[in-house]
């Protein structure tokens, strides 16, 4: 049987670790670029267009043609084989009639199927509503856990779950990815799978406290039990999954890429955070209040 709790201080160090490595992205990219994230147009403002080829086209050659009116450092999205999404900062009409009209020169006959502005205002309301999402999800997991078990398991499984969030963004930013309304998604998605792999273990660990109260077992050994007990269901559950992920990241359009890859990154670490640091803490909180 493993020892989880009594070798916590090593998954707390890893996990310290990648917090600080997610923080450090943050505050280089804040100095550096000025932001802490890569924040797409959903959230700063900006214009999105949708065009389609007569025949597929290189991301070089396109981004050439933006650089004529400074646009070069727009992202550039293939949908489909001749589809193409750019996103740029917020431009006028005689700005995307030019640069349609050069891609045309270029490539033939191409076409406008939509173009969309969003104005900084409304990029700032989407992420409040985005924090407020956040913060109403914590909320609902700190009265539902508490109410089905104690107070100190929502405290560890809230943790736990800042914990999956800010490593799964920090492999964002620390990779410079494009972050949309997605990507709030695939956090929230993230706290939702994490928060289920994380009962599952705290239902076995007061099943076996109920069972093992009359031989005044320590609670430090149920706990270790009672993870040991879950640790196949947790494998088999997050590989599934994985396998799922992994096909969208590979296989799936490119729009779909950055939200596989936030999952991919959350669902590994929530399998992680629910063995490794949730139930440790509820471990080391019912040790320091004896």
């Amino acid at each position: 049987m493993i020892n989880f709790i009594g070798n916590r201080k090593i998954w707390f160090f890893i996990s310290g670790v990648m917090l600080l490595a997610s923080l450090f992205s943050f505050a280089y990219n804040g100095m550096v670029k000025g932001s802490p994230m890569n924040f797409g147009i959903d959230f700063t403002g900006g214009t999105m267009l949708n065009l389609r080829f007569p025949e597929g086209v290189s991301e070089a050659g396109i981004r050439k043609i933006l650089a004529e009116t400074n646009l070069e450092k727009s992202v550039i999205q293939k949908t489909a084989k001749n589809d193409v999404f750019i996103r740029t900062v917020e431009i006028d009409r005689e700005t995307r009639l030019k640069i349609v009209d050069s891609l045309k020169e270029k490539y033939g006959d191409v076409e406008l199927l939509e173009a969309d502005t969003i104005g900084p205002v409304m990029g700032n309301e989407l992420r409040g509503q985005a924090l407020w999402a956040f913060l109403i999800a914590s909320i609902g997991i700190i009265i539902y856990v508490s109410f089905r078990f104690e107070f100190k398991y929502a405290v560890a499984g809230l943790i736990a779950l800042y914990h999956d969030a800010i490593i799964a963004a920090g492999v964002m930013a620390l990779l410079w990815r494009n972050v949309e309304i997605p990507f709030i998604a695939a956090i929230l998605t993230i706290m939702g799978y994490s928060i289920n792999d994380t009962i599952v273990v705290f239902d076995r660990i007061r099943e076996n406290s109920k069972a093992h109260g009359a031989s005044k077992k320590k609670f430090t050994d149920i706990v270790n039990v009672s993870i040991n007990e879950t640790m196949g269901r947790s494998i088999n559950t997050t590989l599934t999954t994985l396998i799922v992920v992994l096909c969208v990241l590979f296989f799936g359009g490119e729009t779909l890429k950055d939200f596989a890859l936030v999952l991919l990154v959350g669902f590994s670490v929530g399998a992680y955070s629910s063995i490794f640091v949730a139930s440790p803490i509820v471990a080391l909180w019912e040790s320091k209040r004896k």
